[in-house]
């Protein structure tokens, strides 16, 4: 099964969830505003496939954020960023029996279709 972590509100995960039952791809929903998230889980997933590409600095979050906190980022920093302000975390993250995938583009659809089989 796959675990769609996100937010309820955020328009690309309702599209995902959407998708996800059309294909009928077994999967669950964790909102991590809602449900937290911890430390290791944001750790594994910055392992899998980059912190720059987990963190989500195109949205109002980031812009809000002071130019302290933006300045200098590395990975220990923009992990304890995304555990106080979730919405810094790009959406939605698949974790799919370990394979973690961030978006939803084409790409990741296909990899999530090829999981399915």
């Amino acid at each position: 099964m796959i675990t769609v972590y996100g937010i309820r509100n955020c328009d690309t995960c309702r599209k995902a969830l959407s998708w996800l039952k059309d294909a009928d791809i077994a999967h669950s929903f964790h909102d991590v505003r809602r449900d937290g998230l911890d430390r290791v889980t944001l750790a594994v997933w910055a392992d899998a496939v980059g912190w720059e590409n987990l963190l989500n600095r195109r949205g109002t979050t980031w812009r809000k954020l002071s130019d302290d906190e933006r300045d200098d980022i590395d990975e220990r920093r923009s992990i304890s960023l995304m555990l106080d302000h979730p919405a810094l975390i790009k959406r939605p993250v698949f974790d799919a029996a370990g394979s973690i995938f961030v978006g939803f583009d084409d790409h990741v659809r296909a990899k999530l279709l090829a999981l399915k089989v």
